[in-house]
């Protein structure tokens, strides 16, 4: 089973809206909204039609004093999302009304966040490497943990049990959930691993590394099964789409990798104009939003994302 989608027929369309680059883009639980987080400190809410067509409805999310550096949504509400930004705030969101209904102040930069899968809790890392567990519901810091090493990105498994840390050692942390406490230590790169995807069906995840390979690891044995090759320059971004039988994964290569996760074989490349900062899959369809540094022909930020997997009108 090789080539199940049609990718040649397949091209990207852009969307714009914001003053400078897009850091982070991500679709809600239901694949029916992206959001984009931009150095101009804003998000902002897009409604994106399956098929490409129509005019786009956009919904700035104004408050932030800093970058929006990463956001995600509840995965268990389709109108509801978090937004992490260097201002040291966490806002939470309203998408139907664009107002801000939560914030916390913590103690750093904010540069990652994620959703516990069950939507109960959030986890946000900062520039200093310390982790704040935040209650959706009163919004308040459960836990905080300070690390001495660089951890650059977190994620859950589909269960919420498992905790996983990407280090600048090469290494994945991984912590049982709640306690935080280490469960394992994978040996999983030469150099820093910066991100980590896990597999919607919940039998892999995937670590892209700045020694420019994307790692494939067997989540029930905590075992590499295969490394993706494709890219030159360290890994900024990956993502599994929504059958798990597909990675992308960028850097600062000009093209987007498409492997499939299977056989390890490049199944397309979209080509880009700058580093990549943000991919992802949608959660129902073959989407793949993506954002990077795009300039303009005077060199300025052009503030766009796009959006590959329309066919062909």
């Amino acid at each position: 089973m090789e080539e199940t989608i049609p990718f040649k027929n397949l091209h990207s369309r852009e969307y714009q809206g914001h003053k400078k680059k897009v850091h982070s883009v991500a679709w809600n639980c239901t694949g029916t909204k992206l959001a984009s987080g931009s150095v101009d400190q804003t998000a902002r809410i897009w409604l994106i039609e399956q098929h490409g067509h129509g005019k786009v409805k956009d919904i700035e999310l104004k408050g932030h004093t800093d970058s929006v550096d990463q956001l995600c949504w509840d995965p268990k509400h389709a109108d509801l999302i978090a937004t992490a930004s260097g201002d040291k705030t966490v806002r939470l969101w309203d998408a139907r009304s664009g107002k801000c209904t939560q914030q916390a102040e913590l103690s750093g930069e904010n540069i990652n966040i994620t959703y516990k899968p069950d939507g109960t809790h959030i986890a946000v890392g900062n520039r200093d490497d310390e982790l704040t567990i935040l209650d959706v519901r009163k919004f308040k810091p459960i836990h905080r943990r300070k690390f001495s090493y660089e951890v650059n990105e977190i994620a859950w498994n589909m269960t919420g049990e498992m905790f996983f840390l990407t280090t600048g050692n090469g290494t994945v942390e991984v912590l049982a959930y709640p306690a935080l406490r280490p469960l394992d230590t994978l040996m999983a790169h030469t150099a820093g691993c910066y991100c980590i995807a896990i597999d919607p069906i919940g039998r892999y995840f995937a670590v892209g590394s700045a020694d420019s390979l994307v790692s494939l690891w067997d989540i029930s044995e905590m075992l590499c099964v295969r490394t993706f090759t494709k890219l030159e320059w360290p890994v900024r971004t990956i993502s599994f789409n929504h059958t798990g039988e597909y990675i992308a994964s960028a850097s600062e290569d000009l093209f987007i990798d498409i492997s499939n996760v299977q056989t390890g074989r490049t199944v397309h490349q979209i080509p880009c104009r700058a580093a990549m900062n943000s991919v992802e899959w949608n959660p129902k369809h073959n989407l793949l939003a993506y954002a990077g540094d795009d300039k303009n022909k005077y060199q300025a930020d052009e503030g766009v994302f796009r959006i590959f997997g329309f066919e062909s009108a």
